[in-house]
């Protein structure tokens, strides 16, 4: 009786964990964050966070070959699960992923992706190239994943060594001709590839700025012209500049000197001068959008030149301030269009001058304002092109001694920045130029700043106890001899004459009585000094004459009257030069 008890009981429980059991078996929950995700046309990435209490959970995915999932099955009761794709169609397309957890109720998440309106990726790596107006090469990248692409021009004045290609990267080198045309150039490179979106290239390539003017090259003319430059420097002993004349802005009148005549060139040789040095203005005569210079005013300046190689004087021509136009831009920015305005102004400077013997040489530059390494680059660019459009016209150019500046002609800039001389394709024929007017306090200082007075009593024993504050206390004869004799080693040592191409000190004649009289004694022998020590030391001193006669100018003649003003300068000058 016992025992039925105990099987009935037992029984009664088995029935209960079977139901129980049963009971759980039902309960399996499966939840999922969103049903219907959307990927873009071009390919990207959602997800989902699966929600169960079954234990595991697992995703059917017909579409496998599109849809990437980052799991597809799991054991996690939150799981997040990230659906990709990376391709494209040309069709709307649609998927449902199925997830199954236990006994749950399985959920769907539908995938949908728009068309794209192209199945492949197309791109360069550069879709502007820029050239200038020589000849170079250039390269870009096209890059795909279409099975092939292809390329597509119509401008004859480039060449592509690939006009196709494949699936991949693929380099592509690109050759431009020069374009010898006024303005710029352009073409449009096209690429395709079958389902990808085209794409553009831009290629331009710039003209010449100005055109040609070296219309009728001569062959090379040695005849007149046998003296390298080391020999004709030691033909010039001391040179006059004739300063403030073809070079001043509206006109060769208009600063207020008379018009250069044949009998002022013939007292300049008379007083003792061997060479003048020519400053000349171009950019004024010339044409700003063709860079041709008038005829009259290259006539002008010929017949000026014959005017000092008919009197026996050799002849520095440049081209001077002339605006500023090189001068103050030794930049990188303005560096093609000033090259180009300096070969087009060289090339007719250069042709109508070109039967001159060896007393005429030919200058780039006056003064470029260079203080960097990077400008000077610029600058050894404007005297190549200045020495190529020379040569370039052949005669006697092909031989003709030619002159480039250092940096801003200044001693210590040139020392520091001009490493080398810029290249010529005939030997020993170029000179370098520098200008002294050191110290300024005492040179052409007009007033006393802040930073230092002027000077009016330069040199040993020709300091003033009548005027001690405006006696000089630096740049004196210690000074000229280190700085002369920079130029010397950089130099004269090695075979390249240097000009002087200036130098000079103001008068100051608003000074009256013994401080007048100390100040011209001591202007005097400071003159004397410079030519003397720059003889010495291989340089050729052309002092600079501005023509003005009164206070603080530097004229030592008259040019109206056609007389020498400044006796005492001149003597001093040649006595330098020891003439006297």
């Amino acid at each position: 009786m016992i025992h039925m008890k105990i099987k009935h009981r037992f029984a009664i429980l088995l029935l209960a964990a079977i139901l129980i059991g049963c009971e759980k078996a039902g309960t399996n929950t499966l939840t999922v964050s969103i049903t219907k995700i959307s990927i873009p046309a071009n390919g990207g990435t959602s997800s989902f966070i699966i929600h169960t209490n079954a234990g595991s959970w697992s995703i059917i995915n017909p579409a496998t070959e599109w849809i990437s999932l980052s799991s597809s099955s799991g054991n996690s009761d939150k799981a997040t699960v990230y659906v990709s794709i990376t391709s494209r169609t040309l069709s709307q397309r649609e998927e449902t992923l199925t997830i199954n957890a236990g006994n749950a109720e399985p959920v769907e998440v539908i995938i949908t992706q728009p068309p794209a309106e192209f199945l492949y990726n197309l791109s360069s790596d550069k879709t502007n190239l820029s050239f200038g107006n020589s000849a170079v090469a250039g390269s870009f990248a096209i890059t795909t994943d279409a099975s092939q692409w292809k390329l597509e021009s119509d401008a004859e004045w480039l060449q592509l060594d690939h006009t196709s290609g494949a699936k991949g990267t693929t380099a592509v080198n690109i050759h431009v001709q020069d374009n010898k045309a006024i303005g710029e150039r352009s073409a449009i490179l096209h690429v395709s590839a079958d389902s990808a979106a085209p794409i553009e290239i831009q290629v331009t390539q710039k003209g010449i700025y100005f055109p040609g003017y070296n219309n009728n090259p001569a062959a090379p003319d040695i005849s007149g012209m046998s003296s390298d430059a080391t020999e004709l420097a030691g033909k010039m002993k001391i040179g006059w500049n004739i300063g403030n004349s073809l070079e001043c802005t509206g006109g060769e009148t208009n600063w207020g000197n008379p018009l250069i005549t044949n009998a002022l060139v013939q007292l300049v040789k008379q007083s003792g001068f061997d060479a003048v040095r020519l400053p000349c203005s171009w950019y004024q005569y010339s044409n700003p959008a063709t860079a041709e210079i008038d005829a009259t005013w290259l006539y002008r300046v010929k017949e000026v030149v014959q005017y000092c190689v008919d009197n026996g004087l050799y002849v520095i021509l440049n081209i001077h301030w002339d605006g500023g136009w090189l001068e103050n831009n030794c930049t990188p920015d303005k560096q093609e269009i000033n090259n180009a305005r300096l070969r087009a102004f060289w090339e007719q400077i250069a042709t109508t001058l070109r039967d001159f013997d060896e007393h005429l040489l030919f200058a780039g530059t006056n003064e470029p304002n260079v203080d960097q390494a990077s400008q000077m680059q610029v600058l050894y660019s404007y005297h190549q092109t200045f020495i190529n459009a020379v040569r370039s016209t052949g005669g006697r150019n092909a031989y003709r001694v030619l002159v480039v500046q250092g940096p801003s002609t200044d001693i210590a800039k040139t020392h520091e920045l001009m490493s080398a001389m810029p290249l010529d394709n005939v030997a020993n024929r170029m000179m370098a130029e520098i200008h002294y007017y050191t110290p300024w306090n005492f040179c052409g200082l007009t007033k006393d700043e802040s930073w230092g007075n002027q000077f009016f009593y330069w040199g040993n024993g020709y300091h003033y106890a009548g005027d001690p504050a405006h006696n000089a206390t630096w740049g004196e004869e210690e000074t000229v001899i280190y700085n002369f004799g920079l130029m010397k080693q950089q130099f004269v040592d090695k075979g390249i004459p240097v000009i002087l191409g200036e130098f000079g000190a103001m008068r100051r004649t608003d000074l009256s009585g013994d401080a007048l009289t100390q100040h011209l004694a001591s202007r005097a022998y400071y003159h004397k000094y410079i030519t003397q020590k720059a003889i010495a030391t291989g340089l050729i001193p052309f002092y600079w004459d501005n023509g003005g006669l009164g206070n603080h100018a530097n004229g030592i003649f008259d040019r109206n009257t056609l007389n020498v003003s400044d006796e005492q300068t001149l003597n001093a000058l040649m006595e330098g030069a020891g003439r006297r």
